[in-house]
């Protein structure tokens, strides 16, 4: 992924970033759902994800997925990609506040990557709203910088990889 036409003011606000929180359905996933006949889940994610997750971490900035969605496929993807993973948020707006108190890290220096109406109240609150390509109209319309890749695509890479690119 090439950053050539990285707008200054988006460079300045990826380097204040400390902390980077994740919707999970439509950014680390194409959201789309797998239903089998006992009910269980499947979802598609992108391994590259992955790569881009040790990027930031090897940068010092702390990251976490937040999801509305109550099942156990979240929590497993978070655990293989070594990634803090609250799910079953009803309010994600007060989540991520009570995370930033927690460690003591201003609106200012997060980034939200969303997808959806239920990631807007995170998304007008923190410094840095991203937003992937095919979100819905309300959440593009906040968002600071849009992805080029669709969610589950590699979204969540484009998006550590941006951080590499300005503050490696």
């Amino acid at each position: 992924m090439t950053f050539d036409a990285i707008d200054h003011a988006v460079d300045e606000l990826v380097r204040a970033v400390k902390l980077v929180a994740f919707d999970f359905d439509g950014v680390f996933t194409d959201n789309s759902v797998y239903v089998f006949e006992d009910g269980s889940e499947a979802v598609r994610c992108s391994r590259s994800d992955g790569i881009g997750l040790r990027k930031l971490d090897r940068l010092g900035v702390e990251t976490i997925i937040i999801s509305t969605e109550v099942n156990k496929v979240v929590a497993e993807r978070a655990k293989k990609l070594n990634i803090r993973c609250v799910h079953g948020v009803e309010n994600k707006r007060a989540k991520l506040r009570s995370i930033a108190q927690e460690h003591g890290i201003d609106f200012s220096e997060i980034a939200f990557v969303g997808n959806d109406i239920n990631d807007l109240g995170c998304l007008e609150m923190v410094g840095l709203p991203i937003a992937v390509n095919d979100a819905y109209p309300e959440v593009l319309r906040l968002a600071k910088y849009t992805t080029k890749t669709l969610g589950g695509y590699g979204a969540v890479r484009e998006v550590c990889d941006l951080f590499e690119h300005v503050r490696g």
